[in-house]
C-alpha cells in the first residue's frame, strides 16, 4: 500500500474513470494501491449533487409524479408546460410534494457515474467528478490550516500573563526568553495572536511593531528543543538500569480535563506503586518545576534525593526543561531525568496503569477547572489506601511507609482511608 494519505488529482480521475466503468472499490483499491475504505470515504465525502433531468425530461424527484394531475402550481408566465409532473419548478409550491430518492445510491459506489438508467433518470444526479473533488479537497486543506490553534482557556490565561509585562514597556521577545517555561509558545505566534486581536495587548502597545514595516515571515513555531534529551533517552534509560540495577525508578505524567484547562502532575512511585498528584493551573514546564522546587525543599534535599534518584518521563513540553528539574538553585543534583521513546507510553506503563484509578473518579473528558488541591489529596488517599493484589494485598500507603517512613508520608500529606470507606467514583469529589 502506497504510504502517501492525500490523493492527487490524478489518482482522483483514475477514479472517476473506473466508476464509469462500474468497477468495484476493491478493483479501484487495487488499482491506485490504497485501501478500499479509502475509496469509499473519498467518494462519500465529495459527492456533486446535480439537478439536471433528462433529456428532453425536466428534473422532478416527485414521488407521486406518475399519478400527478396538478397543473401551474408554480403560477408563472414563463413556464412552458402545463401539467407539473414536466416542471421542474412545481414541487416548491405543491402540498402533496414527496420526495423520491434513489435505492441504488445507498449501496456502493453511492454515485451515479455508471448507472445504465443515467440519461433517462429525472431524479437528482450523485456524481463524483475528480476536478471538484479536488477543489473542495484543496479547500479543507486550507480551512483547516488557518484560525487560532489554542482554546479560549488558553487564551485568557496568556492574555493574563502577558498583558501586565507589556503594559510596562517590556519586548515579547523580552517576555518570552525569561519566561519560556510559562509561556510555551514562540514569539511567532504571541505575534500573530496579537495581530488577530485574541489578546488585550495591541500592535500600538508594541513601538517596535508600529515603527517597522512588516517583514518576510520565517518558519519559527514552539517545539521542544531536541537537544534536552541527549544523553536522556529510553537507551541511556536501560543502560543506566544494567549498571544501578537497585535504583528505584519514580515515573512523572500528566493527565488532563479540557484542553486548556487545569492539569494534574501525577509522580508514580513503581516499587510501592504509590502515586502522588498535584493540580496544576496550565500544562507548562514552569509548573512542573515549581512543584518539583517545592517538594525538595519540604521533605528536605536528603530526603528528596533518597525519594527520587531517577525519574522517567514522556515527551511532553512540560518536561522540556530537564535541567531545571534536575539541579537545584545552586547547581546541586537532586535527581536524573530520562524520556521515554515517543509514542511509547507503555515504557512508563506502572504510571499509566495506575491512572485507572484517577479516570474511575474523574472519567476522560471532564473538566479540572473545579478542582482544589485538597480534593486532589482526597482522591490520592483513598487510591494508596486501596489493596494491591501484586503486593499481597497490601496498600500502596502501607508499602511506602515500610520504605521510606511514616514521617514522610506525614510531609506529602498522605493519610490512610480505612478500607470499607474507600470510594473509587466521582461522587467522591461531589
Amino acid at each position: 500500500m502506497a504510504k502517501n494519505k492525500h490523493l492527487s488529482l490524478d489518482e482522483r480521475l483514475q477514479i472517476q474513470q473506473a466508476l464509469s466503468k462500474q468497477e468495484s472499490f476493491k478493483a479501484i483499491s487495487r488499482i491506485l494501491a490504497k485501501d478500499c475504505t479509502t475509496i469509499s470515504k473519498e467518494i462519500k465525502s465529495h459527492i456533486l449533487f446535480r439537478k439536471s433531468g433528462a433529456f428532453g425530461h425536466a428534473f422532478n424527484d416527485c414521488l407521486h409524479k406518475g399519478s400527478c394531475s396538478h397543473t401551474n402550481l408554480c403560477n408563472s408566465a414563463k413556464c412552458q408546460v402545463l401539467f407539473c409532473k414536466n416542471c421542474s419548478g412545481c414541487h416548491l409550491h405543491c402540498k402533496d410534494y414527496e420526495k423520491r430518492y434513489c435505492e441504488l445510491l445507498k449501496k456502493p459506489p453511492y454515485v451515479c457515474n455508471g448507472c445504465q438508467k443515467r440519461s433517462a433518470c429525472t431524479l437528482e444526479k450523485h456524481l463524483y467528478d475528480a476536478r471538484y473533488a479536488q477543489q473542495e479537497y484543496e479547500a479543507i486543506r486550507s480551512e483547516c490550516r488557518t484560525g487560532i490553534t489554542i482554546t479560549e482557556l488558553e487564551v485568557t490565561r496568556l492574555d493574563i500573563f502577558l498583558t501586565p509585562l507589556v503594559r510596562k514597556g517590556q519586548s515579547i521577545h523580552h517576555i518570552c526568553t525569561h519566561n519560556q517555561d510559562e509561556i510555551m509558545l514562540s514569539e511567532k505566534s504571541i505575534y500573530n495572536y496579537i495581530e488577530s486581536g485574541v489578546l488585550s495587548v495591541r500592535n500600538i502597545d508594541l513601538p517596535r511593531k508600529v515603527r517597522y514595516r512588516h517583514r518576510k515571515s520565517r518558519h519559527d513555531s514552539f517545539k521542544v528543543d531536541k537537544a534536552c534529551r541527549i544523553g536522556r533517552t529510553y537507551a541511556d534509560f536501560k543502560i543506566y538500569m544494567l549498571e544501578h540495577s537497585d535504583t528505584p525508578i519514580v515515573e512523572i505524567d500528566s493527565v488532563e480535563g479540557t484542553k486548556g484547562g487545569k492539569v494534574l502532575l501525577t509522580i508514580h512511585f513503581v516499587e510501592s506503586q504509590f502515586m502522588l498528584a498535584y493540580l496544576r493551573n496550565s500544562n507548562t514546564s514552569q509548573s512542573v518545576i515549581d512543584i518539583f522546587e517545592k517538594l525538595y525543599w519540604e521533605l528536605c534535599p536528603d530526603s528528596f534525593i533518597r525519594l527520587f534518584p531517577l525519574c522517567l518521563g514522556d515527551n511532553g513540553s512540560e518536561f522540556s526543561n530537564p535541567t531545571a528539574i534536575e539541579f537545584d538553585r545552586e547547581g546541586n543534583r537532586r535527581t536524573i531525568l530520562f524520556y521515554c521513546d515517543p509514542l511509547a507510553s507503555y515504557q512508563k506503563g506502572a504510571a499509566e496503569n495506575n491512572h485507572e484509578f484517577i479516570r474511575r473518579i474523574i472519567p476522560k473528558g471532564t473538566s479540572l477547572d473545579n478542582l482544589t488541591q485538597e480534593k486532589v489529596d482526597l482522591m490520592m488517599n483513598h487510591i494508596n489506601s486501596y489493596g494491591r493484589k501484586k503486593l499481597g494485598d497490601l496498600t500502596p500507603y502501607e508499602m511506602f511507609g515500610t520504605f521510606h517512613g511514616i514521617e514522610i508520608l506525614e510531609k506529602l500529606g498522605a493519610e490512610l482511608i480505612p478500607p470499607n470507606k474507600i470510594t473509587l467514583h466521582p461522587d467522591l469529589l461531589k
